[in-house]
């Protein structure tokens, strides 16, 4: 419908421009809006105040001589001039009465596939080190990027979905240290676990399977084990140097294959569980891209030497320093250290330049909110490299607080002490979570009730919206049993639901498409639960006012072809958020 109005604006501006009613060198960008109060129709353009300075007239007069001169049209039924010069319009019934047709024939999402044209965007989410099983903060990420890449898809981009296994940087080599700690606990060597080593149970059940595989290959001996290794806090020692020089033993004493066995089940245990959490939880990805294909393959010294051709590096204190406060930073970053070892920041510069190299448009990072100091960084190296710095969008995602009987869970995946998003799917289920996770913008923080997720009422948005897609399939399944014949279709007599309930649903279901182009313009899922949320209301107002299977086969048709174009909406619209849409509840 805006695609119309903006038309009507267009042909009135040129009229009135080639008549010269208007000194207008070109026409004017035409803002359309969806009218914000009751009375002021459902659109309205303030197109007139953008051109009171040009025409040197007054915008309401501009926005009269702009009605005047608009076409006649069957889809408006009025045009009215509010405020300073607001063109407000207000849509024909049988506009959407026509709108539900095209649901019924070419489905609920036939308009929205134009905004992207095809366009190849990547959408990189969780990222998770795979140090252990995803938390509940993790599961927020997970359903906003899956939902950001569903909407993004149906908008017509070319997506893909992408996870960056980060297995090259110091937390995994503590992971394998954890590991082999524990395994050697099970071959009977007594070890004092340091205090910042990997805890929960998942390191007993790696290491299980580590001496299952190698038996007692990778055996050593306590005394030889800690030998020139510093004391652990509290004792009087640096908890991170004791850590560190316990991972440097470990892989003096085991030499690299023997070692690599070690680190390797770690890092494979640990992204298998993540994909397999994951995939419960309906997030599937294209690709799992692993850090130390990076590495291995030269593209992070490659990338550093693109920087230093472009002039964008220089060394300080033996150190390699990319000039990061050139592009917006506030302090330049280390990409090489004094020993000669890349830093966790060039690695990802190379994997930022990998991105737009595979040929992808936009690169869309999620981050959870402890990466926000890394935004300026990674998007001042895009652009050191000669990429679009609006190409890379990096989006922060608050973590959830999740609430038990009133008490805020803590979660550590140090401690092992954490909610795992596979507890959090057992209790409330894979619908409620996805669909609580997304319900609001993904920099603000998110509390996660789940006496509210698991309870059956109206309260519960989930279980409101699927009730609506449920109670539908309940009144069909009703026709059927009664032998009615239901009347749906695209020939149905809708221009005869004329009553308040059934327009205002109308005027909802209109909206679909261009909620799923706004949400994906401005990568908000929020904005598409909180539409299946407004549908679901207009749909429980109509069911409620008005009965569906009645003798009147003209209306019992036309309302249950509402109903019908509603459940596809609703049922489209959960998908995109990864929710179930039952046929009973």
């Amino acid at each position: 419908m805006k695609a119309h109005i903006h038309s009507l604006l267009e042909h009135a501006l040129a009229t009135l421009r080639d008549d010269g009613e208007l000194a207008l060198d070109s026409l004017p960008e035409i803002p359309i809006e969806r009218s914000r109060r009751d009375g002021h129709g459902d659109f309205a353009s303030p197109v007139a105040l953008g051109l009171a300075r040009v025409a040197r007239r007054k915008p309401r007069e501009i926005a009269e001589r702009i009605a005047a001169r608009l076409p006649a049209s069957d889809l408006i039924a009025a045009v009215d001039i509010a405020g300073p010069g607001f063109i407000n319009f207000t849509v024909a019934a049988q506009a959407y009465a026509a709108v539900i047709r095209r649901i019924l024939v070419s489905g609920p999402r036939s308009e929205a596939a134009a905004l992207g044209g095809g366009r190849r965007v990547q959408v990189e989410f969780v990222s998770a080190n795979p140090t252990g099983p995803l938390h509940v903060g993790h599961g927020r990420g997970a359903a906003y990027g899956a939902t950001l890449a569903n909407i993004l898809e149906a908008a017509g981009f070319d997506v893909q979905r992408e996870y960056y296994v980060n297995d090259a940087g110091r937390q995994m080599h503590i992971l394998a240290l954890s590991v082999w700690l524990r395994y050697l606990e099970r071959l009977g060597t007594a070890v004092a676990f340091p205090s910042n080593g990997y805890r929960g149970e998942y390191i007993h059940d790696i290491a299980a399977a580590l001496e299952r595989d190698v038996g007692a290959d990778l055996a050593v001996d306590a005394e030889t084990l800690m030998e020139g290794v510093p004391p652990d806090e509290p004792a009087g020692g640096d908890k991170e140097a004791h850590i560190d020089a316990l991972t440097a033993r470990a892989r003096s004493l085991l030499g690299t294959q023997r070692y690599e066995r070690a680190f390797a089940l770690a890092r494979d245990m640990g992204v298998d569980d993540i994909r397999s959490d994951l995939q419960e939880f309906g997030v599937v990805y294209d690709e799992w891209f692993s850090e130390r294909t990076l590495v291995d393959a030269g593209d992070v010294e490659a990338v550093v030497n693109r920087l230093r051709e472009r002039g964008h590096v220089y060394e300080r204190d033996g150190a390699l320093w990319f000039r990061s406060t050139e592009f917006g930073d506030e302090k330049d970053r280390v990409v090489v250290r004094e020993n000669g070892e890349s830093t966790y920041f060039a690695s990802d510069i190379a994997y930022a330049a990998n991105k737009f190299d595979r040929g992808f448009e936009r690169a869309i990072y999620v981050w959870g909110a402890d990466h926000h100091g890394y935004i300026a960084r990674v998007k001042a190296a895009a652009e050191a490299l000669g990429y679009a710095p609006q190409a890379v969008e990096i989006l922060i995602v608050q973590f959830a607080n999740l609430y038990r009987g009133g008490e805020r869970a803590q979660m550590s995946t140090r401690s092992g002490e954490f909610v795992t998003l596979r507890e959090l799917r057992n209790e409330v289920g894979a619908d409620a979570a996805r669909f609580f996770y997304v319900m609001r913008r993904c920099e603000q923080h998110l509390d996660f009730d789940l006496e509210l997720a698991k309870s059956r009422s109206n309260d519960n948005p989930v279980y409101y919206v699927q009730y609506a897609h449920a109670r539908i399939a309940s009144v069909l399944r009703q026709c059927v049993e009664r032998g009615m014949d239901s009347g749906v279709g695209p020939e149905a007599a809708l221009d005869t639901l004329v009553e308040d309930e059934p327009l205002a649903l109308m005027r909802e279901l209109a909206k679909y498409s261009e909620v799923l182009a706004t949400s994906a313009q401005a990568l908000e899922p929020h904005q598409l639960a909180t539409y299946l949320r407004g549908v679901a209301t207009q749909l429980h107002g109509f069911y409620n006012a008005h009965m569906f299977l009645i003798d009147d086969d003209e209306v019992r048709g036309a309302r249950l072809s509402l109903a019908v174009a509603t459940q596809s909406v609703l049922a489209d619209g959960l998908a995109l958020l990864g929710v179930s849409a039952p046929e009973s509840m």
